[in-house]
């Protein structure tokens, strides 16, 4: 009788692909703040290897008119963080997501 013998692959994955839950909370409360005071309506959220985005929309049929991303291998520690328009022009920057996102002046922008 042959034996048969189960493997599986249970390599730990040390990569992250996606906000950490503190990260994720700063997020959903200044967008709640944000669609209380009607100037966000909708929001959507973009996920791959070397990013994670979360687009807000003013209205939910247009472009996205900012994306808060988190690099996951930034080349300068200072752009993990980052704030960009609806073009992709990098608006604020920063290595703490909080920091970066209370020196933002959203009524400017």
């Amino acid at each position: 009788m042959t034996k048969l013998q189960l493997i599986v692959n249970n390599k730990e994955q040390d990569e992250k692909y996606f906000f950490e839950k503190k990260e994720l909370k700063i997020i959903l409360n200044l967008y709640g703040k944000m669609v209380s005071q009607g100037s966000w309506k909708d929001y959507g959220l973009t996920i791959s290897s070397k990013r994670v985005s979360f687009s807000v929309f003013k209205n939910a049929a247009e472009k996205a008119i900012y994306n808060i991303c988190k690099n996951f291998k930034p080349a300068n520690k200072n752009l993990k963080y980052l704030i960009t328009d609806r073009n992709g022009k990098i608006i604020n920057n920063a290595y703490d997501l909080e920091f970066l996102l209370k020196k933002t002046n959203w009524k400017k922008l």
